[in-house]
């Protein structure tokens, strides 16, 4: 049993200050008004020291795990050991549950990335599957990133997901001229970026990714309508036209990640659609790609979630930047990375926000000097796994 006292507790509708919270077993027991909630010789106590107490944070979209096996297109490391470092550093950052993005993507001419061949895919699955009951310190969840031309996977993730080994499922296009690339000179300086190519090979390679076969219509729905069996969350990546949305919304979408511009972020929330933006393009002040603005659109109410992306660190410091510039109150900022990414995935009823009856997936979160934030402790299923003590 635990008891966080000195805390600021923020809930989905308020902050409760002068509130202590009892943990038992793996469940919130009790919030009370200190000193109101009787303590025994077994209640470590947890003191907040004027910090906030918050739901860890779930992220849903975050490709960290590519990195951390692969960092470079010469090197890959055991995946168990990128794992277990991998969950030591997102827990630092308050994460309690993350869906590791993993791309199931037809090979790139200048883009390699030894873990997306297809049987790294399937052994970091596998991975990620086991840790479910083996010794681990957050949630672990799959989120299957299917790039539509990689027609030779197809089996296989259908597969995955009746082995119940994915959690989320997202469609992506990155073909040149549309989605994330629809403008060409954004897509050639992302390839100078990895390669030093001839304006001659660049041109052959967008000619080339720009007729490559896709998946059709139809067998997006089928794979969609599989997920949907499984109750499995769906989504759409990079929308950028009310015509992708309906027709993405037709086979059961109910996310939209990285919406392009303001307007398709606007309609794809008018839609009863949950958007999602990248922490790093707040923290960065825009896309990388040149799209969307996260902190503008948040500003006109069309974001609801913000993810991580490709670097977990953001995902706290975002929240808190979003607040200090007077774009959300904390508990508007806080939903952002808990309750909201728990609806869209389905799994609210269990974790997501502070409430009695629910798991115990808690933070402590204290701010150091220019309120720079830091999580100073972590519970998880009700357990402490762990404490940071910062010395004066």
């Amino acid at each position: 049993m635990y008891l966080i006292t000195n805390g600021r507790i923020v809930t989905e509708e308020t902050v409760l200050e002068g509130f202590d919270l009892l943990v038992a077993g793996d469940r919130i027991e009790r919030i009370g008004l200190r000193g109101e909630i009787p303590v025994t010789a077994q209640t470590q106590i947890i003191d907040a020291r004027g910090g906030i107490v918050s739901p860890g944070f779930i992220d849903i979209h975050s490709d960290y795990i590519e990195h951390m096996s692969g960092p470079r297109p010469t090197s890959l490391f055991d995946f168990r050991l990128s794992l277990r470092e991998t969950e030591r550093e997102l827990i630092t950052h308050g994460i309690t549950t993350m869906y590791h993005s993993l791309s199931i993507f037809k090979s790139a001419d200048y883009k390699y990335r030894p873990i997306r061949e297809p049987e790294n895919v399937k052994k970091m699955v596998d991975l990620i599957d086991e840790f479910h009951n083996s010794r681990h310190l957050l949630r672990h969840r799959f989120h299957a990133r299917f790039e539509i031309d990689n027609i030779d996977e197809i089996d296989n993730l259908k597969q995955f997901i009746v082995e119940k080994k994915v959690h989320l499922i997202s469609f992506m296009d990155h073909t040149p001229g549309q989605g994330q690339y629809r403008d060409l000179e954004v897509y050639r300086k992302a390839i100078q970026g990895y390669q030093d190519y001839s304006e001659g090979q660049i041109e052959e390679i967008i000619a080339a990714h720009q007729v490559k076969p896709k998946l059709t219509v139809e067998g997006i729905r089928e794979i969609a309508r599989l997920a949907q069996e499984h109750q499995i969350a769906i989504a759409s990546h990079d929308d950028d036209s009310v015509e992708k949305l309906e027709l993405v919304q037709s086979f059961g979408t109910a996310i939209s990640e990285f919406p392009i511009t303001l307007e398709i972020a606007c309609q794809a929330k008018a839609m009863g659609m949950a958007t999602i933006a990248g922490a790093p393009n707040i923290i960065l002040g825009g896309s990388h790609s040149g799209n969307l603005s996260a902190e503008e659109a948040i500003s006109h109410g069309c974001i609801d979630i913000l993810c991580s992306d490709y670097y977990p660190a953001a995902l706290l410091h975002a929240v808190f930047h979003l607040v200090d510039r007077g774009r959300l109150e904390l508990t508007e900022a806080i939903r952002m990375v808990t309750i909201h990414p728990a609806r869209a995935v389905k799994i609210d009823a269990e974790v997501g926000s502070i409430q009695e009856g629910k798991k115990a997936d808690l933070i402590v979160i204290e701010q150091l000097e220019d309120d720079f934030p830091a999580v100073t402790a972590v519970i998880v299923d009700g357990r402490l796994i762990q404490k940071t003590e910062y010395r004066i």
